[in-house]
């Protein structure tokens, strides 16, 4: 019976990849579970909407199948919620240059970033990771993966802070019209 406010990353990351002005933007759901967050950025950013189907065979080991939607010659954004051996996103992005991309970019909220992940990044066919500093990702991963961007949520988390002290609206922050 404790009130808890959800805080979502989103706004950071939307004002990031907003000054971007890509050219034929596509918004890849890397999983079925994602298309959620997809729309969502999609509406944010304006672009078109596509869904990867995956398979998880292990806990460890997936299986990107299918591409639903069309990228060819097209700017892919694809987020997700973390990005922890960098499995989905590596394998998806490969997939979207497969079928035609021009430029696969990645974003997420929290970087786990454990076992192969740096190494799985760098190989891949991804333009640019970017992820939030809510779990601290140390300089030898920035070095590893090369391309890897860091993001503060300090200024989110303190208007969040800010607005439960004066009793205000958390959920505005959220909204597109509360940025």
């Amino acid at each position: 019976d404790i009130p808890v406010d959800n805080l979502y990353a989103e706004p950071v990351l939307s004002r990031y990849w907003s000054t971007r002005n890509f050219d034929k933007l596509v918004l890849v759901s890397p999983d079925v579970g994602n298309v959620k967050r997809a729309r969502q950025y999609s509406q944010r950013l304006g672009g078109e909407l596509a869904i990867i189907d995956k398979r998880r065979i292990t806990g460890k080991d997936i299986e990107v199948g299918h591409l639903i939607g069309d990228v060819e010659g097209k700017t892919v954004l694809m987020m997700d919620d973390m990005i922890s051996t960098a499995g989905t996103v590596s394998n998806a992005a490969k997939l979207c240059k497969d079928k035609g991309a021009m430029k696969v970019f990645v974003g997420a909220t929290h970087a786990v970033l454990c076992g192969p992940a740096a190494e799985r990044l760098r190989a891949a066919p991804i333009d640019e990771v970017v992820v939030t500093d809510t779990i601290p990702v140390g300089q030898d991963k920035i070095d590893a993966i090369g391309k890897l961007n860091v993001l503060s949520v300090a200024e989110l988390m303190g208007e969040a802070i800010h607005r439960i002290h004066n009793d205000e609206s958390v959920s505005s922050l959220f909204l597109k019209e509360g940025r």
